[in-house]
């Protein structure tokens, strides 16, 4: 079905914003590791960019050579503060309870764009990809606030390439592992590990029994979300490999149910893993704490019990409804 407008516009803005970034690494004379920092983020600008257009051969030696350059220490931040504390203070003074509006304009948007979006079509086009309704919500709801973030703040335009710029930064090598943590859980899948999974699970525990089933299945999706940082990237290994042999088919739960909550086990994984790098590891980096394991080590207490509470509502829910 023609649309004209598909996640690939999105994918090609995030481009030209990582470019912007490379550039003016490539132009401070200042930076410690300007030539090697300055390609690491020209190779993931063009993963965006050019991802389309070549093998995906290609774009896996740029990913390797992304990740050699992060593990030889290639990749740093310019360390540069594009304000002082005391202006930041008189502007968040000035500006009070405005700045949360960017912030709830993202959700608002999101759920507008995605309840009206996909209905829109003249003739046989649509005016986006039905397909990807949520996502290109998202992605439109993030400009919509930028541009209200710019009108709340009256900041000049080079403002947000600078403080964008001084965030990624800030952030490295770790802006990477989401999309790695994802692939990787698309070539587990791919390669059968569910099959596997549910294999040792059938031979060495009581699944007839439906509790033991539903155990499997949420300690399966913490397990596997601590070692792969993304319970996205678990869902598709332990729910064809357990979730759905087992809880589904042998005892007919609901996989709704399953599914909604299964997830909800797998973010409480999120919380307990420094590979869920976005969650746990740029908090800390980015308020510069001297424990990067801080944010975790607080949020292990509360996802144990939410994981307890979770796995007895969907064992109470998910044969019942």
């Amino acid at each position: 079905m023609p649309y004209i407008l598909g996640m690939q516009f999105l994918y090609y803005l995030i481009g030209v914003i990582v470019l912007v970034v490379a550039g003016q690494i490539l132009l401070d004379r200042n930076h410690p590791k300007r030539w090697t920092s300055g390609l690491f983020w020209f190779l993931f600008a063009m993963t965006f960019i050019i991802g389309d257009k070549v093998s995906h051969l290609v774009i896996g030696y740029m990913i390797l050579a992304m990740v050699a350059l992060s593990a030889l220490g290639q990749v740093k931040n310019g360390g540069r503060d594009t304000s002082t504390k005391e202006e930041r203070l008189e502007k968040a003074n000035w500006l009070k309870g405005k700045l949360f509006i960017p912030a709830l304009m993202i959700p608002v948007f999101t759920v507008i764009g995605t309840l009206t979006l996909g209905h829109i079509h003249f003739g046989k086009w649509h005016l986006i990809d039905t397909t990807q309704v949520t996502l290109i919500s998202l992605g439109i709801a993030a400009i919509l606030s930028f541009v209200g973030a710019m009108v709340i703040t009256k900041a000049k335009w080079q403002v947000p390439a600078r403080e964008g710029s001084r965030l990624l930064q800030s952030v490295g090598w770790a802006v990477l592992l989401p999309q790695l943590l994802a692939t990787l859980g698309g070539i587990f899948a791919a390669a059968g590990v569910g099959k596997v999974v549910s294999d040792l699970v059938g031979d060495y525990l009581p699944t007839t029994n439906a509790f033991v089933a539903v155990l499997a299945y949420c300690l399966g999706m913490m397990v596997f979300t601590i070692i792969m940082g993304n319970a996205f990237a678990a869902f598709a290994v332990i729910t064809a490999g357990i979730g759905l042999p087992f809880i589904v088919q042998m005892h007919g739960g609901n996989p709704g149910i399953m599914a909604a909550l299964g997830m909800f086990a797998g973010y409480c994984g999120t919380l307990m893993t420094p590979m869920a790098a976005n969650f746990n590891i740029v908090p800390a980096m980015l308020f510069e704490l001297e424990d990067q394991n801080a944010v975790v080590k607080k949020q292990i207490p509360s996802a144990i019990t939410i994981f307890i509470v979770n796995m007895f509502l969907m064992y109470f829910l998910v044969y019942h409804f």
